[in-house]
Parts: C-alpha cells; structure tokens; sequence
C-alpha cells in the first residue's frame, strides 16, 4: 500500500457555515489505539456562501491555514511522524486504560484505581492528567476514607503506598507514549512513618503448626509462606509447573515475584513441600482465597493463644537474620526480590 494522499475537504453544517476536514485515503493507522483514521476535523469554520467582501477575505485566510496543515499531514505521514495524532490519545478514556493495567497486576493496584476513580468522579481522560491533577490526587491520598471501612482513613504508608502505586501506573503510560514528558519527574513521594510490626516467634509458629483451623488449606498455605517467605499473592498463584528438581537432588520453586516481578529461584525443603499436598495440576493451594486471610486468619491465630495482631503478610516476617531448627531443619534466611523483606530457605540441618 502507498503512501496515504490528503485532502481537504468540506462538510455543509448549521448556520450557513462550512466545516474544513482532511480526508486520508487510505486511511491511517492510529498508532496508540491501531484505529484506522479516515478524517481529522481541524475545527476551522468557512462561510458557504459569502455576501461580502470581508467574508471572501476571511473565507480565503482560513482556507490558507487549513492548507498549511494539509502540507504539514504530508510532511508527517511521509516521515511516519504521528505526532499530530496525540488529540485522539488525549480524548481516549485514562480510566478504561487504568483498569485494564490494575486487572494484570495485584489488588493493591485495583484500591489504587478505585481511590482514582472516586477521586475524579469516574470520568478522566488522558487529557485530563496534569502535575496538578496528581498532585491533588496525592492530597486526596493524604486524607481518603479507606475503601471498606468509610468510617476509617488509610494510614499514611498505605496513602505513600497507593502514591507509588499510581506513578507505577505514569511510568508505564509515559513508556506506551501515551504522554509526551514523565510527569514522575515533577511529583513527590510521599513520606512513610516507621511502625512498630508484629511477628510470630519461633515458638509461636510451632504453636500455630500445632493449633487445629477450621480451613486447612489456608493452614498449610500460612505455614508454608512462613517456610519461604513467599507473599500471599505468589502462594494464591503458585503452580506446580514451578516447583521443579534441583541440581542437588532437592525441589525448588522457579518463579516471578508479583510484588517486584523479578524472576528468582528459591530451594525449597522436603517439609515446605510437604504442605503442598500430592503433586498434581494447575494451582498449588487450590481452594485458598483472599478472603481467607482476613477473618478465619484471624480466628485461627486467636485460637492457638496468640494475641498479637498478626496478618498473613506479618506471618512471613522475622525480626532479623538468625538461625532456626524446626524438626531438624536449620532455616537460614537469603533475600527473595530486590526489597528489605526476606524469604526462609530450608535444607537439612
């Protein structure tokens, strides 16, 4: 196919007016959307037919204008330029595109949207999204209502959280060329406070091992996460396609983190292998939910005594590095991702 020939062109419109259009044919693939544009209205209006001098006059001077442009579609289309496409990607719908990204990553990425979308009252097109448009959001994010609880505001790491999450979201449309500078470059993080975490201890562990739930799926997935340091996210996704024989003669789980998407390998022991039940198909922990790790957690871990305030996230964390015998297992700890949290790594003592 060739290239595309322009041409302007008129369309008859309300008050004896004129409306100036360039016509491409073929019609042009639109870059960003992979629509197929056969027209761009310029928005210039001519008189149909003029009474005057002045309306000739004026007539004449838009028609000039319009032909510079028509000249400039040219020059572009030759050049494989698109750039005077970006109108289209400024009117495209910033929230459709917000929530497709959010369903491929984590929930927090879907709180992220959710907050957004309250935020601007569930219309915003890429357009819309300024400096100033974010950095009212991270306002917002300071004082929000958490999403369940409207009684509740999210904490200041969650609102530094959820500020980190949404630039995420920037970068990756920057990178698409949805917008033509990095506007990460003109915002602030927003500051975390430190914050005293629980943890279980080693005997608190063994008291849970211990202690009877009343979904023993989400038993063995808490204890497991425990053993590897995997995050509840990775245990929900876990495959058996990824635990695979080691070198050694061992297992071993070869996957990528959700939270860093980084590909890492980790051993894994013949007691966290264990919990995962027969070898068979598919998900690992089949049957364990989200939900889960609320409510019967909770009741769980009040049920074997302990009454710190632990969650599956917490579950996982240790105070810092040291060695455990569990069962005649030594645990030693190594790092999983490229963050501060840790992973437990067993072999045999």
């Amino acid at each position: 196919m060739g290239i595309s020939k322009v041409a302007l062109r008129r369309r008859p419109i309300t008050g004896a007016r004129e409306s100036l259009y360039l016509d491409f044919y073929p019609a042009i693939r639109d870059p960003y959307s992979m629509k197929m544009i056969r027209r761009e209205y310029l928005g210039i209006y001519i008189y149909a037919k003029p009474r005057n001098e002045i309306e000739k006059e004026y007539n004449n001077e838009m028609l000039m204008k319009a032909e510079v442009i028509r000249s400039m579609r040219v020059q572009a289309i030759i050049n494989e330029e698109y750039g005077f496409l970006d109108k289209n990607k400024k009117k495209a719908d910033f929230l459709v595109y917000y929530k497709l990204k959010a369903e491929k990553k984590d929930q927090k990425w879907m709180k992220v949207y959710q907050h957004f979308s309250n935020f601007v009252k569930g219309k915003c097109t890429f357009g819309d999204i300024n400096v100033d448009l974010c950095n009212r959001f991270r306002d917002y994010l300071m004082d929000a209502k958490q999403l369940k609880h409207k009684d509740l505001r999210i904490s200041q790491n969650s609102a530094s959280g959820y500020f980190s999450t949404f630039r995420a979201l920037l970068k990756i449309a920057y990178k698409e060329k949805f917008f033509r500078e990095n506007l990460n470059e003109y915002l602030d993080s927003i500051d975390t406070t430190d914050v005293k975490k629980e943890y279980l201890t080693l005997d608190e562990l063994k008291t849970l091992a211990n202690t009877p739930c009343d979904f023993p799926i989400l038993k063995s997935a808490s204890i497991f996460s425990c053993m590897t340091g995997l995050r509840i996210s990775d245990v929900l996704k876990l495959d058996w396609k990824e635990i695979l024989p080691a070198s050694d003669g061992g297992y071993c789980m070869r996957l990528r983190t959700e939270k860093t998407e980084t590909e890492t390998t980790l051993p894994i022991s013949g007691e966290a292998l264990e919990l995962c039940g027969e070898r068979g198909k598919g998900k690992v922990f089949k049957g364990l939910t989200k939900a889960m790790t609320q409510q019967p957690l909770k009741d769980w871990v009040a049920s074997a005594g302990i009454t710190k305030h632990i969650t599956f996230h917490l579950a996982r964390h240790k105070k810092t590095y040291y060695h455990l015998l569990i069962n005649g297992l030594q645990a030693i700890y190594t790092r999983a991702g490229n963050d501060l949290e840790t992973s437990l790594v067993l072999r045999f003592a």
